[in-house]
């Protein structure tokens, strides 16, 4: 019974370690395509893109200054 339970085991482990360390695994799949995502990110806030839906009627953005005192 011991070395049923073992052997189940050790399989169990062989392959949910092999999930998450393999080549399809969350962990390389990430190292692969975490920079791509950055870059993703770093351009849309460089150029504001993506953070607000435009209004169906003039939508602007337009700087206010900060209130203050003056």
């Amino acid at each position: 019974m011991t070395l049923e339970l073992v052997l189940l085991l050790g399989i169990y482990v062989f392959i949910v370690l092999g999930a998450f360390l393999g080549p399809t695994g969350p962990i390389t799949t990430f190292k692969k395509s975490g920079p791509r995502l950055a870059a993703r990110i770093e351009k849309d806030i460089s150029v504001g893109d993506g953070f607000r839906k435009p209004a169906k009627d003039n939508f602007s953005v337009t700087w206010e200054p900060p209130q203050g005192k003056n």
